[in-house]
């Protein structure tokens, strides 16, 4: 049984009011630059993708052959091109598109646009208007499934506004990893991704998502991200972002409502070219013995201009937890970094909230140090990089942690 027409017309309806609301931070888009609608047939593998595609997908942490992998996702520009879930894991979870599963599940409207205000600004309205899909993935209860579920949203054509809504539930006791890729076939394609994620961890649940972005000059990147985290829930997000990108916008927000709920966001952002990247985000402590962690490396190089922000905010009247580490490192004059962390206490007498933000250049001494033990400076200079952007994801092939460290040594030319 489907979601119900009178929901979704409410949905629309607001959704029509905001059409040319701009957003709070970011440069303001032109969308009705982007009208391109491709539609694509199914693959039967990800296999008899094109090697463009191919290697696309595979630099965003994407297994070809899936292995060690629980289930496939894989999007291309407006079309769902292929679905798999391995059958080692049926009876565990499900992965269909968002627009399958609103047509099967009427219990879905507790979930859809109840994290992310439709009527948010001018992107979300778009997303709404004019969905092209998504991913649905749930975890059934107590199930934990050992490897990850990935998921591949690629633009391949130009001028197309990639409108997905995503939407992951944990349910109570399980856990679930997700490595989501989000990329361009074409270096130099011009468009726009827009892309909803609606999160919900259960009552002890456990959510640990990864996303790797890989876009390009001239694309725009808009996503709207919240999470849902009930009493013993735990979420990890890791963000990766090491390629050129016109310009993103991003400021996912966690909820922690239940007592005991937990949230992680680890941000690892090298800015390029004239890269405009406005990055961020919130935790809301509201149950008791809430705990919340945001890190973020940042690196600007060439001309870029990124600003890292961190809210905390402490709701609950019982004992909170929650830290704020943003360290940013300039490689270039023109480039520019602006660390904005905030901190709010509402009330909450037993919260401790905390910060440190630091910008500067790449530290000499410790270059100098390098090179005394016979290291050239070049080298010095990727080996400080490469440990200050470094993350512990689980799940990332070899082959993705060479290439981020190759893409950290080619730039660290920049330094000198």
């Amino acid at each position: 049984m489907s979601i119900s027409t009178a929901y979704l017309s409410d949905i629309m309806q607001k959704a029509e009011k905001v059409k040319g609301k701009k957003a709070t931070f970011g440069p303001d888009i032109d969308l009705s630059y982007y009208t391109q609608y491709i539609e694509r047939g199914k693959i039967e593998s990800m296999e008899s993708l094109s090697q463009q595609a191919k290697e696309a997908a595979v630099m965003t942490g994407i297994n070809i052959k899936e292995e060690l992998r629980s289930g496939s996702y894989l999007q291309i520009d407006q079309s769902v091109v292929y679905e798999s879930l391995n059958r080692a894991y049926e009876g565990q979870l499900e992965i269909m598109s968002t627009t399958d599963a609103l047509n099967n599940y009427d219990w879905l409207e507790n979930y859809f646009w109840k994290s992310v205000p439709v009527d948010q600004d001018k992107y979300t309205a778009q997303a709404a208007l004019n969905m092209t899909h998504g991913y649905f993935i749930r975890v059934f209860p107590r199930q934990k499934p050992p490897y990850p579920v990935q998921s591949c949203l690629l633009v391949a054509e130009n001028y197309v506004s990639q409108n997905v809504h995503n939407i992951i539930i944990v349910e109570e006791g399980a856990e679930l990893q997700v490595i989501t890729g989000c990329t361009l076939s074409k270096g130099d394609a011009e468009g726009i991704h827009l892309g909803i994620s609606e999160f919900y961890v259960k009552k002890g649940g456990k959510l640990f998502f990864t996303m790797i972005h890989n876009w390009a000059d001239n694309f725009h990147v808009r996503p709207r991200t919240a999470v849902t985290v009930e009493e013993d829930g735990s979420f990890v997000s890791n963000y990766v972002l090491l390629k050129p990108v016109k310009s993103i916008q991003a400021f996912p927000v966690a909820y922690l409502k239940g007592d005991r709920a937990s949230a992680k966001f680890n941000t690892v952002v090298y800015g390029l070219k004239d890269s405009y990247i406005d990055l961020g985000s919130r935790i809301i402590l509201e149950g008791e013995n809430t705990r919340g962690e945001s890190l973020a490396r940042t690196i600007a190089a060439d001309e870029s201009i990124i600003y890292s922000r961190g809210d905390l905010m402490a709701e609950t009247k019982g004992y909170c937890l929650a830290h704020l580490d943003c360290r940013g490192i300039l490689f270039s004059n023109n480039a520019k970094i602006y660390a904005i962390p905030q901190l709010v206490s509402d009330g909450a007498l037993k919260a401790e909230l905390s910060h440190e933000a630091s910008i500067g250049p790449i530290a000499e001494d410790q270059v100098e140090y390098l090179m005394s033990r016979g290291i050239s400076r070049e080298d010095a200079v990727s080996v400080i990089t490469s440990g200050f952007l470094n993350l512990d994801i689980p799940f990332i092939p070899e082959f993705l942690d060479r290439n981020i460290k190759d893409v950290i040594k080619a730039t660290a030319k920049e330094a000198l």
